[in-house]
């Protein structure tokens, strides 16, 4: 049992020094900056870096370095560098481990200036940055699930904020999980990191039963192994290799591993998580919304949270709350998920376009008439999902809106599209009885009429929005409603194919002409083009 030292001994050590701030950097895929007041205790902001048109899961680049340093107006008190593998960059701590010894603490001088740094595990960047995120008063003991490619393992956190490791239920979840995809694509070669998704999808197609004889080999030899990597070759007598992901066998075995895979969790925390804590889940299987909902549904626990951005997007923000902790002795933020980038507004040509002040009305009209809008407002999400900020909508009515915004986007057919719905009305809509403002739950449609965001399965990943959490996008929800009926619309996130959320106008016009959008909003301005769809490369850095 590992026990990880009470921070707040550590501070009677050591001093407080509660004006600071602190720059944290997540290295390896899924790069990201992040900055902490902690004087405020509180999220200045997380730049990822394959927002803004980069490729998807990339690491720190230099304009991401520059946009962030630019955003603070003197030198950080501290910084601040999660772990990763320990032959990256020479790093001290690593990928593992929350006891003793898995943190350095030292000096650096930067800049002329003598700086606090500090460095942490990979694994204690998910438990402090779904700690530290979470709505829970400080003091409130809690359950932490880490899952994750590597780690499948759970803890407890108590009043102290002493950590407890109460054991591992599976090395590699999310790893074996996206292997799969991989098995039965006659594309694929070694597994990728979006097979997950692909593959969280193709589950709903899935029909319901116990295993058969080869689900039941396949999950027998799958789930107990600790073997890294798992290559395809290996598996070539496997019934599933190469059949295809669409097939109906393959279907079946996505929707049978993911169910044992979530029971093996469940069977732990039944017998070892007996105390009704909250749960915190957290790794970038905190994005698969079927196993969030049933966490809910167990009831085992007194609620549930999971950040926006569970995967390795938040861990440079679990890094800060890490070090806030280790020099403050406080481990919660103030935060908001639309803390990463701003939009750039660069100079765009303006032939072929229709440019309107934004009128709610106007643009309700538009989508009405099956117009596929871009929609652009303040500061990029946080997170892999697009939450109004860096969206693309659409009206909910019609499959033919479906496959349009999946050809948009360039992603097999069998891939869902989410909807965005007024929280006050989500009841009417769907069978969710909570606020989603991050769309991280699966839930069953009620109303029949939309079509374009139910799944195959009749469940839809939902958003809601409120009043406070995006006026914008509650407006124009609202306007649609008033014309339509129904507060709920089509919502994906904006993006050229296999890169992080377009932040800047030049990309964004080139997407709309290249992709087939018919309009796009940026703030206060409405575009609609004038011409079809044409053909231009551009907006991949």
């Amino acid at each position: 049992m590992e026990i990880y030292q009470n921070a707040a001994t550590k501070m009677r050590n050591q001093g407080s020094n509660r004006n600071m701030r602190i720059m944290s950097f997540k290295p390896g895929h899924d790069g990201t900056i992040a900055a902490v007041d902690a004087s405020a205790a509180e999220l200045t902001y997380s730049y990822e870096a394959e927002k803004d048109s980069f490729a998807r899961y990339s690491t720190i680049n230099p304009t991401t370095i520059l946009e962030a340093a630019g955003r603070l107006d003197d030198i950080p008190d501290v910084f601040a560098v999660g772990g990763w593998d320990t032959g990256f960059n020479h790093d001290p701590v690593g990928y593992y481990g929350i006891a003793q010894g898995s943190d350095v603490v030292g000096e650096r001088t930067v800049f002329g200036r003598k700086v606090h740094f500090y460095s942490s595990t990979h694994e204690r960047s998910h438990l402090w940055g779904s700690y530290g995120m979470s709505p829970f008063p400080a003091g409130t003991p809690c359950y932490a699930l880490i899952w994750e490619g590597w780690c499948g393992d759970f803890y407890e956190i108590d009043e102290y904020m002493q950590v407890v490791h109460l054991g591992k239920v599976m090395a590699n979840p999310g790893y074996k999980y996206a292997f799969l995809y991989a098995l039965a694509d006659p594309r694929a070669g070694p597994t990728r990191m979006e097979g997950a998704g692909k593959l969280m999808a193709l589950a709903g197609y899935g029909q319901t039963g116990s295993p058969d004889l080869d689900e039941q080999a396949l999950i027998d030899f799958l789930l107990p192994s600790d073997l890294y990597p798992l290559h395809k070759k290996d598996l070539r007598d496997s019934p599933y290799y190469n059949i295809g992901v669409t097939h109906q066998k393959f279907t079946n075995l996505a929707r049978r591993v993911s169910d044992a895979i979530f029971d093996s969790f469940h069977t732990f925390a039944k017998k070892n998580l007996t105390k009704g804590y909250p749960l915190l889940i957290s790794g970038g299987c905190g994005l698969n919304c079927e196993w969030n909902r049933r966490w809910l549904e167990t009831n085992l626990f007194s609620d549930v949270f999971i950040p926006p951005c569970a995967n390795d997007t938040g861990s440079a923000i679990g890094t800060a709350v890490d070090a806030m902790r280790h020099f403050t002795g406080n481990a919660k933020i103030k935060w908001n998920v639309y803390s990463g980038q701003p939009f750039t507004l660069d100079e765009i040509d303006h032939t072929g376009l229709e440019v309107y002040p934004l009128d709610y009305g106007q643009v309700v009209s538009a989508l009405l008439d099956d117009k596929v809008i871009g929609w652009v407002q303040g500061n990029c999400e946080i997170g892999p999902r697009a939450l109004g900020n860096r969206s693309i909508l659409a009206a909910p009515f019609s499959k033919a809106t479906h496959e349009r915004l999946n050809r948009i986007k360039n992603r097999e057919g069998f891939r869902p599209i989410a909807p965005v719905c007024l929280e006050e009305d989500v009841a009417l809509h769907f069978d969710l009885a909570r606020p989603s403002p991050h769309m991280l739950l699966f839930q069953q449609v009620l109303d029949s009429r939309l079509e374009a965001v139910t799944h195959a399965d009749g469940t839809a990943r939902a958003q809601t929005v409120s009043r406070k959490q995006n006026w914008q996008l509650f407006q124009l929800l609202t306007s649609f409603k008033a014309k339509s009926g129904v507060g709920v619309l089509c919502n994906t996130s904006l993006n050229f194919s296999g890169t992080g959320f377009i932040n800047r106008a030049s990309d964004l016009l080139t997407y709309a002409r290249a992709a087939g959008l018919d309009g796009f909003v940026i703030h206060d301005t409405f575009y609609l083009l004038k011409e079809g769809p044409v053909s231009v490369s551009g907006g991949q850095k």
